[in-house]
C-alpha cells in the first residue's frame, strides 16, 4: 500500500487531491497546520509527501529542511502559489522532488505523483562515480579526476537526468519538461542547447568531440555508457 501524506490548509482542495490519488492501492493522509505534519511525521512512515508552502503556522519549506537535515530522502513535492518564484528555487535547493504551482489540474498533480512514486520503487544514490568522475547530487559537490566541478542548478538538474538514465536517449522535449518546470508558456529553445554546452565544457575532454554527453540527432542527448 503506498502512503501518501499531504499537508494542505485548503479544506476543499485538501478533499479534491485525497479523492484524485486515493485508490485501492493507495492512501492519502492530511494535515493542515505545520505543527500537525511535524506530529504525524514523528511516528509515521510514507511513501511521498505533498507539501504546501504556505500555511497558516508556518511554511512548508520549514519541514522539507528538517526532514532533509535528519536524512530523510522520502521524496517531496511543493504546492505554492504561481507568483512566488522564491519559494520554487528555495525548495529544490532544499531538496524537493517537484514542484507544482497553483492553481493547478488534479491531473496533472497525480501524474507528478505517479512520476515520484515509480522512481521512489528504484531510488538513485545521491552519490554517483562514473570513471573519473564523482556527482554528489546530495552535497552538490562534482569533480572531474580529483578537480571540483562548479555547476549551475540547471547544469546540475541536465547532469543528473542524464546519468542517472544512461544509456538511454532523453528527449529535447522532455529535458526542457524536467528542468524548465517553472509554468513559464514560452522557453528559449537554444535554452537547452546552451546548457548542453557549458556542461560538456566543463565536463568533457574534448568538448567538441564528447565522450559521455552525446546528442541523438533529431532525438535528444545521452550519457554514453562505455
Amino acid at each position: 500500500m503506498e502512503r501518501i501524506f499531504l499537508l494542505e490548509d485548503d479544506e476543499a482542495l485538501g478533499r479534491g487531491i485525497t479523492m484524485a490519488l486515493e485508490g485501492s492501492e493507495r492512501a492519502v493522509f492530511r494535515a493542515g497546520t505545520l505543527a500537525e505534519a511535524e506530529e504525524i511525521l514523528s511516528r509515521e512512515r510514507f511513501s511521498l509527501l505533498i507539501l504546501d508552502v504556505n500555511l497558516p503556522d508556518g511554511s512548508g519549506l520549514e519541514l522539507l529542511k528538517q526532514l532533509r537535515q535528519r536524512g530523510d530522502s522520502v521524496p517531496v513535492i511543493l504546492l505554492t502559489a504561481n507568483d512566488l518564484e522564491v519559494d520554487i528555487v528555495a525548495g529544490l535547493e532544499l531538496g524537493a522532488d517537484d514542484y507544482i504551482t497553483k492553481p493547478f489540474s488534479l491531473a496533472v498533480l497525480r501524474a507528478r505523483v505517479n512520476t515520484q512514486l515509480r522512481r521512489g520503487g528504484t531510488a538513485q544514490p545521491e552519490r554517483l562515480e562514473l570513471g573519473g568522475y564523482i556527482f554528489d547530487f546530495g552535497r552538490m559537490s562534482f569533480s572531474k579526476e580529483g578537480v571540483p566541478v562548479e555547476l549551475s542548478k540547471r547544469e546540475q538538474q541536465l547532469l543528473r537526468l542524464l546519468v542517472e538514465n544512461r544509456g538511454q536517449t532523453l528527449t529535447r522535449a522532455a529535458l526542457v519538461d524536467r528542468i524548465w518546470t517553472d509554468g513559464a508558456e514560452y522557453v528559449d529553445e537554444n535554452a537547452l542547447s546552451v546548457t548542453v554546452k557549458r556542461l560538456r565544457d566543463k565536463l568533457e575532454d574534448t568538448p567538441s568531440r564528447p565522450r559521455y554527453i552525446k546528442t541523438v540527432y533529431g532525438l535528444g542527448y545521452t550519457w554514453a555508457v562505455d
